[in-house]
């Protein structure tokens, strides 16, 4: 072959391999081959997509020219744009994404900082923009800040702000409660005024359009998203049975229960008289709960010593092994109501599970410890608080508090509605008779038309602002004691979302260990670490016997040493270099077979696609000499 004619081949080679490259990007079709598929959009993420009815334009701000950015933003910032990326390949037109670098100065800082991207102090001085704003006609949404922290959630916020954008209005939450968390606007004539609201509802006014519900009231609006049945108490059958249907509908439910209001037994202590019936410190939904295959016995409350939070008795203070203190090990990290977490206070709170011929699924999102077991909540009121933790007596397997259930619900009323009660022969001839408005009520659902979701918590103390708050008199300021708040918002903000948005999980980060040369530590450091230990026993040893062998002169601050020390002293700093030569030694056998895994993988990575290519080229070099010799 003549020289221009292999310069020409060369060139093809190079412009075919370009173009490979270019097409091999492009191609919509890609094998997502990580463990919890990070480069994947969920079902729920797709079907957001297929909804969106006007188009909707993501603003990506990343400051890619800041210098000395650390590694793992920039890492991160091509993580995120991958995943946008996604988003405006499966939304068929519907998303449009623009990445914009707002140098200083610049007009795109400007509009950055209008929209409400924060600026992060970096330590070169600059600031860096790293969020996203979402636009559609004149909404406009915006994620402040992504944090490398965050990734595991990467896709449910993407997804979210996607959902809120297309939100004109805020949702409406029903509130059911026999608990005085709400004000009442007017105060009544002659008596104080009406105490705010607890915190808990002013977190969620921020989110929603608050109902209340009463619990004598024999339906709920149609116009309710989410429903909170918060310690509910004799409640008309009726309504029973639109909280049934409300749930069969698809319609997220957020129920708290408590087998051992404090509360109420606070309220009885102070306003019943001697003699008088105990308050009903318990709540349940049975017939719902038991039709559903949630078992919950409103009699018994968790006890642990681990949580045990610490509180002031007449005996001083006490570890309370029914107060419990939580702390980040017991919340599901996986999740979005908790996966923020590091703190929540419960008081006397209850346990569930689903029974064994469940077809629900159960999430738990906050667990006890194994150091827990039930106990009966009528124990509290005559057992000591030190006698507690020694009647528990741990069942050696945690406790679920809170967690998700979903999945099809069965209705708990398969005969219909309720009706009332049968009317006497007296008033049987003025009771209205069945008119057509009656005949063309809604069919009641008996099983789930889709889906549903419960968050189901067993305390209802937490939602007050004596265990979740301290309010400070100046400005009107409050300090969160805890995460009890937090977690009340992100239970209503996760439910409030489509069921579509609640369909999405944490994903695993794309930085992550190698499993097997995590393995290959943990035995290097089992066989040598004893070894290593000794030796850096000894090493003190010498060390100490070096310093009682020196002593100063007083006047002149020079070292006085005899002959005898002074040998001594060789003596000890040789075998202190001995201790440091082994230690030395150890140290290079805990990384000498990483070290060799490592170069292994590296050789692999440098030769293997070389080499393939090669031993390609020969083959086709070959096979083409035995064609033209044809």
């Amino acid at each position: 072959m003549k020289k221009g004619n292999k310069l020409f081949t060369a060139g093809l080679l190079i412009l075919a391999l370009i173009l490979i490259n270019y097409i091999a990007s492009s191609f919509p079709a890609k094998i997502d081959m990580t463990a919890d598929n990070n480069y994947t959009l969920t079902k729920g993420s797709k079907n957001l997509l297929e909804k969106i009815e006007e188009p909707i334009s993501l603003q990506f701000y990343f400051s890619r020219s800041v210098e000395n950015l650390p590694i793992n933003y920039k890492n991160y910032a091509t993580r995120v744009e991958e995943m946008l990326n996604q988003y405006v390949s499966a939304a068929k037109g519907q998303v449009s994404l623009r990445i914009i670098d707002p140098k200083p100065d610049t007009e795109e800082e400007e509009t950055a900082i209008a929209s409400g991207i924060q600026a992060r102090p970096v330590s070169t001085g600059e600031v860096l923009f790293f969020g996203l704003v979402a636009i559609q006609a004149d909404t406009e949404k915006v994620i402040p800040l992504f944090t490398p922290a965050r990734e595991g959630f990467l896709e449910y916020d993407i997804s979210q702000l996607i959902y809120t954008v297309q939100l004109l209005d805020k949702p409406t939450l029903g509130i059911i409660s026999s608990l005085p968390l709400q004000s009442f606007d007017i105060a009544m004539p002659g008596q104080p005024p009406a105490r705010p609201s607890q915190m808990i509802i002013q977190e969620w006014e921020k989110i929603y359009e608050i109902v209340s519900i009463e619990s004598n009231e024999q339906s709920i609006p149609e116009n309710i998203d989410v429903l909170a049945v918060i310690h509910p108490q004799e409640l008309d059958p009726k309504l029973v049975f639109a909280i049934d249907q409300f749930v069969l509908a698809g319609n997220p439910l957020f129920l708290a229960l408590d087998p051992s209001s404090r509360y109420f037994r606070r309220m009885g202590t102070q306003s019943s008289p001697y003699g008088a019936p105990d308050p009903n410190l318990t709540s349940d939904l049975p017939d719902l709960l038991s039709t559903w295959g949630i078992s919950y016995n409103p009699q018994s409350i968790a006890g642990d010593r681990i949580l045990a939070s610490r509180v002031q008795t007449q005996e001083g203070l006490v570890d309370y092994p029914v107060w419990l203190t939580f702390t980040e090990e017991q919340f599901n990290q996986e999740i979005l109501p908790t996966s923020n977490l590091s703190s929540m206070l419960l008081i006397e709170a209850g346990v569930f599970s689903l029974s064994e011929d469940s077809a629900l699924e159960l999430t738990p999102l906050l667990q006890t410890t194994s150091e827990s077991s039930r106990m009966a909540a009528m124990t509290v009121s005559y057992t000591q608080p030190h006698e507690l933790a020694r009647q528990l007596k741990p069942r050696g397997s945690p406790l679920t508090i809170a967690g998700l259930i979903q999945g099809n619900f069965k209705t708990a009323f398969p005969n219909g509605e309720p009706v009332d009660e049968t009317p006497t022969e007296e008033n049987e001839e003025t009771t209205p008779k069945a008119t057509n408005e009656d005949s063309s009520k809604k069919i009641p659902l008996t099983e789930s038309q889709t889906p549903g979701t419960i968050l189901l918590i067993t305390d209802t103390d937490w939602l007050f602002d004596e265990y979740s708050v301290r309010k400070l008199n100046l400005f009107n300021l409050v300090q969160p004691l805890n995460d009890n708040l937090t977690f009340g918002g992100n239970s209503l903000d996760f439910l409030g979302g489509s069921q579509d948005l609640i369909s999405i999980r944490s994903k695993g980060n794309t930085v992550r260990e190698f499993d097997v040369i995590k393995k290959m530590e943990i035995v290097a450091q089992e066989k040598y670490q004893a070894e290593a230990l000794k030796l850096e026993t000894e090493l003190k040893d010498v060390q100490s016997k070096l310093n009682e062998l020196s002593t100063e002169d007083d006047e002149g601050n020079r070292l006085v040493l005899s002959e005898e020390a002074e040998q001594s002293i060789q003596l000890y700093r040789a075998q202190e270099a001995v201790v440091r030569s082994q230690l030395r030694k150890i140290r290079k056998a805990l990384r000498e077979d990483i070290e060799q895994l490592e170069l292994k993988l590296t050789l692999a990575n440098l030769l293997i696609v070389p080499a393939l290519t090669g031993i390609f080229g020969v083959w086709f070099f070959m096979r083409r000499n035995r064609m033209n010799a044809k």
